[in-house]
């Protein structure tokens, strides 16, 4: 059988799935079954915004909430899911409109040059983020026992599980289950038993910083930021919509995909900042704290069963991040080389896919393990690099957007524009003010 025929074989058991998940929304839509429909055409939203609550994300709330309490960051860090909400909504149009991924929209709208900037761009925040993750997965596996090169193993095991499947809708149902884990930090929250007035007066007040402003507030506002926004997630949700077979007819359940996703990731960031406040209240400052340690301060607050809920969530947060943020190299990698990239496709159609997403995690993996690395400053410095290098990002997410050939009748609207525009102002600004933090310190 020759290689031309193996390939055009393959292609048409890609096709043939697409075909088949289509016809199950269909036959969905003629039977009026909206929640049957909803059910097969999410799964890109949850997991984005889900993923994105990633293991320096929760570490980085954790922080937060250990150094400065509820107060001025529950409403802070349910902005940034908003804004977040407001950048992936355009990626859902543009997966949907144009049926391929984010990084060859990006190659074929501004050329090789940018095309090739975007992919190297985010190769390198992916691979600085997974390594965070799989500090992560050795944090929460470390805190059952299970020394650090098996929980390296095993999320790399993990993330390897894409080979096996060969199917985008198993992948992504069984990414989902495991995604759900995140919401484990609510319980945990709820353990501490916090003042829930004071949890809601909060959300609605906007307390002030307590404290003050200073550089280390900044670095943590900035890693919150970080934590909800980065360049991988548009890569990751278009990339899905398009391997999911999306069609403009599905945007507006595309839509409510990505609001429940961020609103269940708002819910277990909220409730991982709840969960840690005691730190605060009790005056235990969380330098004094590991990555590996946060689940054992939080002991004496909410027992041994809320530390290993606490450390479960952080070891979940990671294996699902290193998966989708692989997946989104992968698709990225694919895209702009011009090769296959599918999770449809079987190792031997995309070996450079498959190549990308396994050996960019196993590589992050190995670093964890290198003695005297400094995982404490990576894992909070990560996201604040995912802001620095979100204002280009945006600036190509919109100009995408506006694309009347790419996009027809689906072209953002003016309220869309500015709501994305803002989003890139506010996001610039804050990468402004980190800059001159550094520059000229004493202003600060």
């Amino acid at each position: 059988m020759s290689t031309d025929t193996s390939v055009s074989r393959n292609a048409s058991r890609e096709e043939e799935h697409r075909a088949e998940d289509r016809r199950k929304v269909l036959q969905a839509r003629l039977r009026r079954r909206p929640a049957r429909l909803l059910w097969l055409l999410a799964g890109p939203g949850l997991l984005v915004m889900l993923g994105e609550n990633d293991a320096p994300s929760m570490l980085s709330y954790a922080a937060t909430g250990s150094q400065f309490g509820m107060g001025f960051f529950l409403p802070f860090v349910v902005l940034t899911f908003i804004m977040a909400l407001i950048a992936q909504e355009i990626t859902v149009r543009l997966g949907a409109a144009s049926q391929t991924g984010h990084a060859d929209l990006i190659y074929r709208r501004f050329g090789r040059f940018w095309g090739n900037f975007a992919m190297l761009d985010l190769l390198f925040t992916n691979f600085l983020t997974l390594v965070t993750e799989f500090v992560g997965i050795v944090a929460g596996a470390g805190y059952f026992g299970v020394p650090p090169w098996v929980a390296v193993m095993g999320g790399v095991a993990i993330v390897g599980t894409a080979v096996i499947v060969r199917r985008y809708w198993a992948w992504e149902r069984f990414f989902l289950f495991l995604a759900l884990g995140n919401l484990i930090f609510v319980p945990v929250a709820i353990m501490t038993h916090p003042d829930w007035r004071f949890v809601a007066h909060a959300l609605w007040s906007w307390q002030p910083l307590v404290g003050g402003f200073n550089v280390n507030m900044l670095i943590l506002l900035l890693a919150d930021i970080g934590a909800t926004i980065t360049p991988w997630m548009l890569f990751f949700q278009q990339g899905a919509v398009s391997d999911k077979g999306l069609s403009v007819r599905d945007i507006r359940h595309g839509r409510i995909d990505t609001a429940v996703g961020a609103a269940l990731a708002a819910m277990a960031a909220l409730g991982c900042i709840i969960a840690t406040a005691p730190l605060f209240v009790h005056h235990m400052n969380a330098s004094q704290f590991g990555t590996a340690q946060f689940a054992q301060a939080l002991v004496p607050f909410i027992g041994r069963v809320g530390g290993a809920l606490f450390a479960l969530g952080v070891l979940e947060a990671g294996l699902v991040a290193a998966t989708v943020i692989s997946t989104s190299s992968a698709y990225a990698f694919g895209e702009v080389t011009q090769t296959a990239h599918s999770l449809n496709h079987g190792v031997w159609e995309a070996k450079g896919f498959y190549a990308m997403l396994l050996g960019i995690a196993a590589v992050a993996g190995c670093l964890v393990l290198l003695p005297g690395f400094p995982l404490e400053m990576v894992v909070i410095m990560v996201n604040v690099i995912a802001v620095l290098t979100m204002p280009p990002a945006i600036g190509f997410l919109l100009i995408l957007a506006n694309d009347k050939e790419i996009m027809g009748p689906y072209k953002s609207t003016w309220w869309l524009n500015a709501l994305g525009l803002a989003v890139g102002i506010f996001v610039t600004m804050a990468g402004i003010v980190y800059a001159l933090s550094v520059i000229v310190p004493q202003w600060f």
